[in-house]
């Protein structure tokens, strides 16, 4: 059959469009997928009393980074997280709608202190989880490892990107 008999009829018309659609659809999730292996990925240091525990994180520093986080993700490996940057220091409040993987919210200072962390946040939820204080950036990694590594408020964050100097 020649292409143009096979666009020139409704129903390939009606094809065509389906194919369109299914090829639209199939590069924006390559896409998506492109943006986050794109990610600026880099080491964070957690300075706990028991060690030092080194993390992979991915920076969210504008608003659409900050707004869209870990929403969707299925997974997170140990190890990894997502830093979110509220430069200056600032009180903030986060979330969990959208977000299908409990996690770990560590509320860091700005000379790179912890201040708090809320365990084990639940999931899809629009609750508020408040900073406790002003923070520069709260680090967001699966849930159970602040206990897992004794992480604890008053430990330090090595982080070059936001904590310089320190």
């Amino acid at each position: 059959m020649r292409m143009s008999s096979l666009f020139g009829s409704r129903s390939g018309r009606m094809a065509a469009l389906a194919l369109a659609f299914g090829l639209s659809f199939c590069l924006a999730v390559c896409m998506h997928g492109m943006s986050a292996a794109a990610a600026d990925v880099r080491s964070l240091e957690i300075i706990t009393k028991s060690g030092v525990q080194v993390f992979s994180v991915e920076l969210a520093k504008t608003d659409e980074e900050r707004e869209r986080g870990l929403m969707f993700r299925t997974s997170l490996p140990d190890g990894q997280g997502m830093i979110f940057d509220f430069s200056p220091e600032q009180n903030v409040s986060m979330w969990m709608k959208n977000t299908l993987i409990p996690l770990d919210m560590i509320f860091v200072r700005a000379d790179g202190r912890i201040l708090r962390i809320a365990e084990n946040t639940k999931t899809q939820s629009e609750e508020i989880i408040p900073s406790g204080g002003p923070v520069r950036a709260v680090l967001e990694v699966i849930a159970g490892t602040a206990k897992k590594y004794g992480i604890a408020a008053g430990d330090r964050v090595a982080y070059a990107p936001i904590f310089r100097g320190r």
